[in-house]
């Protein structure tokens, strides 16, 4: 989550979030500005439809709790898409419009998002591909399966490819977030440096203020809490977005989601399986994420680059003029990756 995480491009837009620069060593790295920013969040996504004021398919978890599932297109693989820190089904509109033309693409709200119940308490990676995982049995969605994670999700489909070896025929990586990547960005710039802090003071703000009923809000720090509605965004849409932006509920989450990164969610991907065989797998790195730091670019790239090397078939390609949300920049090349993989998968065995 990013998740996802890269030098702030203009600190004096957010105050207190301090980048010492000219002392390299203890720079703090913050998060994308798209995730430190909800309204920048909501610019940087497509359009709504009037499709996205309501659930598409809600799949019944064995808990009782429900996860809203979005799926269009036919075609094997099946190509699910989980999202970065807080996105929910719509992130990848872009995306998904490319790929229902050749293949079944399902995207979801993840627990405590969109029109999905609220989980229990933490939400950490283990938790979040057991209830994708259920999920999708509940919803009748079978494989063999492409995943598709973003940022910070793109730890979360690794964990469920751990659940489903047998019907994981391929994955992409689209910026991903790495186990760990604190550690890695602390031990080159020191302490701090790597951190979920700044995001996480927002977060837990919004949802003081949630839990007070004080949302909206006009005062400084809380006004991005909910994101301002498009000139042409249907009633209905502004409705829902609003709706999801008051609840408690949605910013516990996401507090959760950040506290259990690190250490949590990386030690479960730490203790999984630390090789996928020759499973193809496409890492997409944007060569902007650190724009204003090439070192901290450089660092970036090589973990991608370890990342990609579990896979015999596992490959690492830097995506030219993009930042951290490069599937809304560049979908098609996105889409590509997707259709690469899944040429590839469709051919091999699944057994790995």
């Amino acid at each position: 989550m990013p998740d996802f995480m890269h030098l702030h491009r203009d600190a004096s837009t957010h105050p207190g979030l301090k980048l010492t620069l000219n002392r390299p060593l203890t720079f703090v790295i913050a998060l994308s500005l798209a995730l430190l920013d909800s309204g920048a969040l909501a610019r940087t996504q497509p359009k709504a439809s009037e499709a996205s004021a309501q659930p598409g398919q809600l799949a019944r978890l064995p808990d009782g709790r429900a996860l809203n599932f979005r799926c269009s297109g036919k075609g094997s693989p099946t190509v699910i898409l989980e999202g970065g820190y807080a996105a929910t089904s719509l992130a990848w509109t872009r995306v998904r419009a490319q790929v229902e033309r050749t293949n079944r693409v399902c995207t979801y709200d993840r627990a405590g998002y969109g029109f999905s119940d609220p989980g229990p308490l933490p939400r950490d990676g283990a938790a979040i591909a057991r209830d994708l995982d259920r999920g999708l049995r509940a919803a009748r969605i079978s494989g063999p399966f492409v995943l598709v994670g973003h940022s910070a999700g793109a730890l979360y489909v690794r964990l469920l490819s751990n659940r489903r070896p047998l019907e994981v025929v391929g994955m992409v990586l689209v910026d991903p977030s790495v186990e760990h990547q604190d550690t890695r960005f602390a031990e080159v710039f020191g302490p701090g440096a790597g951190g979920v802090a700044p995001i996480r003071r927002k977060a837990a703000a919004c949802l003081e203020a949630a839990e007070l009923k004080q949302l909206p809000s006009t005062v400084a720090g809380l006004q991005n809490c909910v994101a301002k509605p498009r000139p042409d965004q249907p009633a209905k849409v502004t409705a829902a977005r609003l709706a999801e932006s008051l609840r408690a509920s949605t910013w516990r989450t996401q507090v959760s989601e950040l506290d259990s990164l690190w250490p949590a969610t990386s030690d479960q991907i730490a203790a999984g399986r630390q090789t996928y065989g020759d499973m193809p797998l496409i890492v997409l790195t944007a060569d902007g994420t650190y724009a204003n730091a090439a070192p901290a670019q450089a660092l970036w790239q090589n973990l991608h680059e370890e990342l990609a090397a579990r896979s015999s078939a596992g490959v690492n390609r830097v995506v030219a003029n993009s930042s951290h949300m490069l599937m809304n920049e560049h979908p098609q090349v996105v889409a590509a990756a997707i259709a690469e993989v899944s040429a590839t998968g469709r051919q091999s065995s699944p057994s790995r």
